[in-house]
């Protein structure tokens, strides 16, 4: 597809355009160096006039962006393609890379769609998508998760916007298991029914950028409880849309993620305890609310 058009900014191989990838591309492929606010502005220029632009970088990188996200891009609706690469715990883990914030800065602009795919098949398939449609700006969340590969069935079609997928019914409990954090959703599912004899439903929500209201509202027929897992800082993130949605009602809403701070060469395993986020905490928890 010659109307497609690869962005860089000074870190090529950070999606995979090696020395040889760029020679084939030829002039399908564009870094601008170290300007990543020219990238941007560029991908929206270039959508604009019918071309499908990517443009790739690091979530650290992509803060020095917003105001051409905004200004440039999501004002005039260009259907320009984001992929916003470290965008987790897992990822870089010195101060200045930190890849946690992205969700609140990215996700609140007006017109942005922003996905948060849980693997490798949902995250190709979104991308498929992302550059086949002229409807949107869409940003996406490169998994950083270990890059999973599973048997879910993945959609095709996300014009659909904020419309999040049940992946496991079940009644009590909901789990909203956003991105990176979609496996940590099943583990703790599984660690319920283990442990308090309750099937949760797992609901895997896709689009960071706005709530589905209907699903939402229907949960409060049969559940007590909601969960929301974000891989990245509660503060402005994807939790409290859902905790907002709930709060003149009296389902109970627990969000978790990580704690507004800036982190320097944390370790993973110690973060995710720091956060209360692994399965055994998470149980805990529910154990708590639901003895209430």
């Amino acid at each position: 597809d010659k109307k497609v058009v690869a962005i860089v900014a000074g870190v090529p191989t950070n999606i995979g355009f090696t020395k040889e990838r760029r020679i084939e591309a030829g002039n399908q492929f564009i870094d601008v160096g170290i300007a990543e606010e020219q990238a941007v502005a560029l991908a929206s220029g270039l959508a604009k006039g019918g071309m499908k632009p990517v443009f790739a970088t690091h979530s650290s990188f992509m803060q020095r962006t917003y105001d051409q996200l905004s200004q440039d891009l999501c004002i005039n609706n260009n259907p320009a393609t984001i992929l916003v690469n470290t965008a987790s715990i897992y990822g870089m883990n010195d101060i200045t890379h930190l890849g946690l914030y992205d969700i609140s800065f990215i996700s609140n602009i007006p017109n942005m769609v922003y996905l948060a795919p849980t693997s490798k098949d949902e995250y190709l398939s979104m991308l498929e998508y992302s550059i086949s449609q002229d409807s949107h700006p869409i940003a996406i969340r490169i998994p950083c998760n270990g890059v999973i590969k599973d048997n879910r069935t993945v959609d095709t079609d996300y014009s659909d916007l904020n419309k999040y997928k049940v992946e496991k019914q079940g009644s009590k409990i909901a789990i909203l298991a956003l991105g990176d954090f979609y496996q940590l959703g099943e583990s703790v599912t599984d660690e319920i029914k283990n442990k308090l004899n309750i099937e949760p439903t797992l609901i895997n929500p896709r689009f960071i950028t706005g709530t589905d209201n209907e699903l939402l509202e229907s949960l409060k027929k049969n559940h007590d409880i909601v969960i929301t897992l974000e891989d990245g800082i509660l503060d402005g993130g994807f939790g409290e849309k859902i905790a907002r949605f709930y709060g003149d009602s009296n389902m109970l809403v627990k969000n978790y993620g990580i704690k507004k701070a800036f982190y320097d060469r944390y370790d993973v395993n110690e973060l995710l305890k720091a956060n209360r986020l692994t399965k055994e905490q998470i149980v805990f928890d529910i154990t708590k609310l639901l003895n209430k």
